[in-house]
Formats: structure tokens, sequence, C-alpha cells
């Protein structure tokens, strides 16, 4: 908050994903914090006289939607849960191009094969209604189908009644008629009369209800999400024992879940690229090229007068764009046993930067006769997506958000997958005998192009622009800017990027 204990950042989403996102660095996950206060919560409820153990029930609507929902998976001291204008499935929200807070997305649980659904069956045969809204965000139909799928599981509990799907007419929010619903539903759990409508509400001033002096927690001094992160941060790196080698090579592999890329390929080349996994020459890395496709070239403002596009599928259904250089007309596939090439990874557009980026124009100067390439990894330049909205991508809520979110309920990190299309960039080169790599990159491009380097045998030679210094950076920083795709999580358990760049450090790293 600021000097008038306003939120600097405006509330809701934005602190959300701010606090959230700096989270996965450390291996924490902000909806986990907050179902720790809805826990810790309860404890004090329990604590008092006045309530009854038997009859706990816990509601919310939107956020606290979701904490309910997490609530009801995570602590069995409640007897009955309503959650509001949240529950739906994580395939509608994703097939609507809906974002969700960073609390929304639990780590790997797409991975683990959960839905919001699996959640709340943890309460069963306990009391349970989804509180849902005709024209919320929040897509009915996945509120139908979360109640089928509980109303199954409760059928063969033998208490088909005790769960129930209330949707009202109107749109998000927690509307008198779900509340109406939430107590007739609560009153039948407890065995009270039921409530036909809400009383008039009498509308407290917000000093009769603030237990603070303001009404801000932060004017008690209390400690920040962020002051958490950071400590953290702290005690990771003093625990961690320096790494290099296999050991720095392994790290990267586990935690970049580069084995779910491999896995993703097709059974032929899933043997045929298993190298990548582990170590691998570069004549195993050759064995397997990517299949590509020779795009229709068209006059850009480049360096030279010439560019060849090539779509290279790293995976199924999944390409990099990749633009080759070259000072005479090229219309098939690259040059043949050269040797030496250069290869740049764009931070956002390879098509804008290979018009404007100085870096590329001193590369070229540098090593005139040698091939050059550009790469857009997935999600950036020519792949970039354009849902969530129009000119969303690099919004704190846009799709570049979105794809990272999604990318980690589904364990595999976002800045794991472009990795892995570096790597296989760099293997459809050496199938064409260029196995002597100088591998360049700015900006976002600067962490896949990292990782891929220490990996691969191939490169020989790195420039990185406007590179992170480390994660440690961004754990510590409260007004940190890179984004939630950047981000590896629970990396400073093992490693941070000084330990990448003092390995290529034989590589002749340059950071500029």
């Amino acid at each position: 908050v600021d000097a008038n204990l306003k939120p600097k950042r405006g509330i809701g989403v934005a602190e959300h994903l701010h606090a959230g996102n700096q989270q996965f660095l450390v291996g924490d996950f902000f909806g986990a914090w907050r179902a720790w206060d809805g826990i810790r919560a309860l404890d004090y409820l329990l604590s008092r006289e006045e309530v009854d153990p038997k009859h706990v029930g816990i509601t919310g609507n939107s956020g606290g939607g979701t904490m309910t929902t997490w609530l009801c998976g995570l602590e069995r001291r409640w007897t009955m849960g309503a959650p509001g204008c949240f529950v739906t499935t994580f395939r509608r929200n994703l097939e609507n191009e809906l974002p969700a807070d960073t609390e929304q997305c639990p780590p790997r649980v797409l991975a683990e094969g959960l839905d919001h659904s699996d959640f709340l069956a943890a309460m069963a045969p306990k009391p349970v209604i989804i509180l849902a809204k005709e024209r919320d965000f929040f897509d009915v139909r996945g509120a139908t189908e979360a109640y089928l799928r509980l109303k199954r599981i409760y059928s063969l509990l033998g208490a088909p009644d005790n769960v129930q799907l209330q949707i009202g007419p109107t749109e998000h929010g927690y509307s008198v008629e779900n509340r109406e619903a939430m107590y007739r539903f609560f009153n039948r759990a407890v065995g009270l009369p039921p409530i036909e409508s809400e009383p008039e509400p009498t509308i407290e001033k917000d000093e009769t209800l603030q237990c603070t002096p303001h009404g801000q927690v932060a004017e008690l001094k209390s400690r920040t999400v962020f002051s958490f992160t950071s400590e953290k941060s702290r005690e990771l790196a003093a625990k961690r024992k320096p790494i290099a080698g296999d050991d720095l090579k392994n790290a990267i592999r586990d935690e970049l879940r580069l084995a779910r890329s491999v896995s993703n390929l097709t059974k032929l080349d899933a043997v045929l690229v298993r190298g990548l996994t582990r170590s691998a020459s570069p004549q195993q890395l050759s064995d397997a090229p990517p299949d590509y496709r020779i795009l229709r070239a068209i006059k850009r403002n480049y360096p030279k007068p010439n560019a060849t596009h090539y779509a290279v599928e790293t995976e199924p259904g999944m390409f990099s764009i990749v633009t080759m250089l070259a000072d005479k007309p090229h219309y098939s596939r690259p040059p043949q046993n050269v040797g030496r090439a250069i290869l740049y990874v764009a931070h956002q557009s390879a098509d804008e930067e290979l018009t404007n980026e100085p870096l590329i124009k001193e590369l070229l100067a540098a090593e005139p006769g040698v091939p050059f390439y550009a790469c857009d990894v997935r999600g950036v330049g020519e792949s970039r997506p354009d849902t969530c909205g129009a000119d969303q991508f690099t919004k704190p809520y846009g799709s570049d958000f979105f794809y990272a979110a999604h990318s980690l309920m589904l364990d595999r990190p976002y800045v794991g997958q472009r990795m892995f299309d570096v790597l296989r960039v760099l293997e459809w080169l050496a199938s064409f005998g260029q196995r002597e790599i100088h591998l360049a990159a700015k900006g976002w491009g600067t962490l896949p192009a990292t990782f891929a380097a220490v990996l691969a045998k191939s490169v020989t030679q790195v420039t990185l622009k406007e590179s992170l210094d480390s994660y440690a950076a961004i754990a510590e920083d409260e007004n940190y800017k890179w984004p939630l795709s950047a981000f590896v999580p629970g990396v400073l358990s093992r490693f941070d990027l000084p330990d990448c760049y003092r390995e290529l450090g034989g590589k002749k790293l340059q950071r500029v």
C-alpha cells in the first residue's frame, strides 16, 4: 500500500497475480496460502463456545468460491459447503479463453487429472451446493457438468440429495437468489426450518465493521506476502550447494520437465531423440530431425536482401518459425554441411527484431559468411496468440499469462516448452551439418536459450542481450517486471541462473 493505505496495484486480480506469480519461484502457491488463512479462521471459530463443531459451513463467491472449493478438498472439519461463481471445469475455462487468477490455477492439477468437482468430491457425502449464475463468465455448462459428476458419486454413497445445483438468473455475484438457496440448503442440513426469503438487510457503516483503525491490516505493520517470498529466496540461496556439469544439466531437465516434452513426440521420434533427456552426442541429436515446411518467401526490410521462412515442427502440431537470411534467393532447404551457424532466439518477434534490433546487425557484421537464422519459439512472434481479447498479449491478465498458467497446471513450465523448441531447432540445424552454433538471444528469448545452451553440445558460443540476472532477483524484488511465462516453479531449491552463466563461461558467454 502507499502512504494513504491505498493498494499500489489496485485491488483484486492485479494484486493476486503479482504476489502469486512470484511465489512459484520458491515453490509456493498463493492458493495454498489463502487456504491456510481459511483453515486458521476455522481454528479460531472452533475455539469459541457458541460455535457448534457439528454444524460448520463454508461459502463464498468468486475468489471466495475459489477458496470454498479448495478448502472443501483440504479440510475435513467443514460439515457443508456452498461455493459460488467459481465451480465449472478447467476445460470450459480454457476453451472459453478465460484467464483465472494465480490462486485459481493450482500447479500440476491438470497433470494429476483433477478438476473443480474433485475438490468437492472430497466432501462427499457431506452436503454441498454449487451456486452458479446463468450469465456468469464462469461457464454454467461446466457447473452443470461438475454437478452431474458429483451427483453420481453422492448416489453411489447413498446420499443423492446431499448435492445440489443452484443457477441464479443474473451475472457474476452473490445475488439474493443464490443467497436464499444457500440458506435453505444449509438450514435443511442442520435441521432448521427453511427460509423462504431473505429479510431486508441492514447495511452497516464501514467504521462499524472495521476491526483495524482504518480498515487496513497494512497499518498494523503485518508482513506482506512478498516479504515471505523474499525471505524464502534468501534461505534457499543459503542452503543451495554449488552446482555444475552433469548435475546442473540434470537439474535443468528435471525442473523444466524436459521428459514431458520428449514424451509428446511420436513414438519413433521419442526413441531417436531420447538422448535429449540425458547427455547426447551431436550424431544422436541429428538422427531424428524435426519435420519442417518451407513457407512462401516474402520481401521484408531485413539486413540481407533475401529470407527463407521455415516452420519447424518441434512437437506434433507445434511449429517454431525460423527465418534464414541470405544474400541470394533461396527457396529450398538450408545449406548443407556448412559447419558453423548463428541462431538468434527472439524476445517477442523475430520479424520485428530482424528489422530493428542492433544486436542482429552486429552478429552479421562479426561473421558475414556464416549462415544466420532467427527463431520464434512457441507463443511469440509468428505464433503469438490472439486469445483473451485484443492486444492482451503482455497484459497481466493476457494471453501470455493465460498459457503460462495452464502450462504450470499441466506441469510443463512454458519456458521449458520454449527451451524444447530451441533444442529441436538446434537438432534441425545439425541435420544439415550445422553443428557449431553461436546461440544469441534477447529479453524473453534469453531464458530458453540459456537452458538450451547448457544442454546442447552443438552450442559453442553464447550471446545474451537484456538477460535476467537471476531468479532470486525476481523473488526479492517487490516491483519485478518479468512475466509468469519466464518462471520455473521451485527452481530456487535446485539452481539459479548464475549457475547456468558460469557453466556457459566455457562457451564464450557474453551478456550485453
